[in-house]
């Protein structure tokens, strides 16, 4: 199979494109992620998403590669985005808003093919309840560090997991990469999986 650049340092993506036997190489890319004003999170992921593609397509100028995939999640609640917190404060924040109550979390994923020279995006959401957590509860889930570079202050995959009481939707969009969406993309654009 081709080669993909993922435009991402997240090592679930990477643990995702092992699972489905996907080469890769990664090219993380540095986009300014700034929330701020934003209230649609389904325009807002694709649009980082998107950009990720185009700045590994600048970084690569002269040896563009035949794929690239670039992908950004969120949270949403209450008309307001949360992206990943800049400091222990403002995890403990959003792990107190999101306590007891239901929150959406957005995926966006971009793929640039160089047959087509486009890029190609999908979006999908899910719904994740929390259970109530304690004080006790947020600062322990907050000393694992669990919180740094995620979306939301947490990770489903691990430890978090103890909190979330139901999900709505694929786990895989919460975790970063919605992968019937992803798979669908491949397949569309004419990528050759299981070739």
């Amino acid at each position: 199979m081709e080669s993909i650049i993922l435009a991402s340092g997240s090592l679930r993506r990477q643990e995702y494109f092992k699972m489905l036997g996907l080469p890769f190489s990664i090219l993380p890319a540095e986009i300014d992620e700034s929330i701020e004003g934003e209230t649609n999170p389904k325009k807002f992921t694709a649009e980082l998403a998107v950009k990720k593609v185009e700045k590994a397509i600048q970084v690569m100028a002269g040896r563009l590669p035949k794929w690239i995939c670039g992908a950004d999640t969120v949270i949403s609640l209450d008309d307001k985005i949360f992206g990943k917190p800049e400091s222990r404060e403002e995890a403990s924040q959003m792990l107190r808003a999101l306590s007891g109550r239901q929150h959406k979390v957005v995926t966006s994923v971009a793929l640039y093919s160089g047959v087509t020279k486009k890029i190609d995006f999908r979006t999908a959401s899910c719904t994740v309840t929390f259970a109530a957590l304690s004080e006790e509860e947020i600062e322990w889930y907050l000393d694992t560090n669990e919180w740094q570079g995620v979306a939301g202050a947490y990770r489903i995959q691990e430890l978090a997991s103890c909190f979330i009481t139901q999900i709505k939707g694929s786990p895989s969009t919460v975790a970063g990469l919605p992968l019937n969406e992803f798979y669908v993309m491949l397949r569309s654009n004419g990528y050759p999986y299981g070739a």
